[in-house]
């Protein structure tokens, strides 16, 4: 829950009707609503709660986020109505299923201090890019094979999906450029020991992704960062032919080094920690 800087919105009162529809919304734990939660709340029609909602979001009330899809505006947001939700929660109404991943998740795990103002939310389903507030909300979309790893988490008063640590290493690896690079996943790789990371899990994880890319970048940074990958030998064993990019967000260049089966088109100095560089 933040202020932004959207046009300030002087709030109107409510109708006897209007006012019941807020506070059975709010005490049903809703933040984002819908056409439909108005209807059944209110057992009216659909008209009926379409109207009902764009007079609420003309009063201050609610606001829209897209089609069909209204933020309410708690009293905390003041007269003027200067309020948005937590980015997570907003993501979650903009498709089912999903989960918030990539570098939204590493910043949600304390992997990396660098922060972004995309959220990246990973579906199976087909999305477009939104901004809302300011902020970017990116769909990516992905296979019911890789659309597992995450957990509901509390945000706010919402539960919202959220890769686990295991989950967003082995994403990353799999797009780095969702997380600003092979630099990002080295990073959030070197943090990841320090939070209970199950490293068991990770190799399980890139199993079940099934992209080799993935696995070598885990591999070849798993040993620059002298972690102890379970399984290492076999993972090495099933590596894939091809020499994909260590990092796809730079240029097609770089040697191609056998052992990783790799093209390493960056230095290790240029994204390793000092300790390791």
């Amino acid at each position: 829950m933040r202020p932004t800087n959207k046009s300030e919105t002087h709030r109107k009162s409510l109708s006897t009707r209007e006012s019941q529809a807020l506070s059975r919304l709010a005490s049903e734990g809703r933040q984002v609503v819908t056409i439909g939660d108005v209807k059944e709340t209110l057992e009216i029609s659909r008209k009926s709660a379409k109207d009902m909602a764009y007079s609420l979001k003309e009063k201050g009330w609610l606001e829209r986020l897209f089609q069909g899809k209204y933020l309410i505006l708690p009293l905390s947001a003041g007269e003027n109505a200067v309020y948005t939700e937590h980015e997570f929660v907003i993501a979650s109404a903009l498709v089912e299923p999903m989960y918030i991943g990539y570098w939204s998740a590493v910043n949600h795990h304390g992997l990396t201090e660098q922060m972004s103002r995309t959220v990246y939310l990973v579906t199976t389903k087909r999305a477009q890019t939104r901004e809302i507030h300011g902020v970017e909300y990116r769909p990516v979309s992905v296979t019911e094979q890789k659309f597992f790893g995450y957990q509901p988490t509390a945000v706010g008063s919402a539960q919202v999906n959220i890769a686990t640590i295991e989950k967003t290493l082995v994403d990353c690896a799999d797009h780095p450029e969702f997380c600003g690079g092979v630099g990002e996943l080295a990073k959030a790789m070197q943090n990841a020991t320090e939070k209970r990371c199950s490293w068991e899990t990770v190799v399980e994880y890139l199993r079940r992704v099934g992209n080799g890319a993935a696995t070598k970048r885990i591999v070849y940074l798993a040993d620059q960062l002298n972690i102890n990958l379970p399984e290492y030998w076999d993972l090495v064993d099933d590596f894939t032919t091809g020499y994909p990019l260590l990092d796809p967000t730079r240029e097609a260049t770089g040697t191609r080094d056998s052992k990783y089966q790799l093209r390493l088109n960056v230095e290790p100095e240029a994204f390793l920690p000092e300790d390791f560089a």
